[in-house]
């Protein structure tokens, strides 16, 4: 079966850092939902439009194709008594950057703590591999027709897929 839009991918992937260093489990697998979901970088959908399982993929990403360029304004010092007593460098928490509560519709951010001293938390809200060139390879393993409910959804269901409660 080709890989077309409303079909569910089923990939083996690597994903290593420009030096080659693995930045996931060597040999780690996923499922997305193809036809522009968001559930795949699109570059790497674009390279597996019409391939058949057993196809192998290698490809370089450049930040804008993965994690986007690194912001420097993503990283923010925060007051230490906006967190919890026990804190660590690593933790990551949710806000919504310039967090007033006068905007309703501004979209949360997770941020990682990258440091702490006395008074100050520095978080920052860009993807880890922000800025990173990234080579990814995969192995189609399966191809299926999605169901109607993950056409509704978007987005795939089942073992490597959302968990239906």
């Amino acid at each position: 079966m080709r890989i077309e839009p409303g079909k569910v991918v089923t990939l083996e992937y690597e994903l290593r850092d420009c030096d080659g260093d693995p930045l996931e489990s060597e040999s780690a697998s996923m499922a997305y939902l193809h036809g522009g979901f968001g559930g795949i970088f699109p570059k790497v959908e674009a390279e597996l439009e019409g391939k058949d399982i057993g196809h192998e993929l290698s490809i370089t990403l450049e930040p804008e194709d993965a994690f986007g360029e690194y912001d420097a304004e993503l990283i923010r010092v925060e007051a230490r008594n906006r967190f919890p007593a026990e804190l660590e460098v690593g933790m990551q928490f949710e806000g919504v950057p310039g967090d007033t509560g006068d905007d309703e519709s501004a979209e949360a951010s997770i941020y990682t703590v990258t440091d702490i001293t006395g008074d100050s938390v520095v978080v920052d809200a860009n993807h880890p591999y922000a800025g990173e060139r990234l080579w990814f390879r995969c192995t189609v393993r399966e191809v299926r027709a999605a169901t109607q409910e993950e056409m509704k959804h978007g987005h795939v269901h089942g073992d490597l897929g959302v968990h239906p409660s």
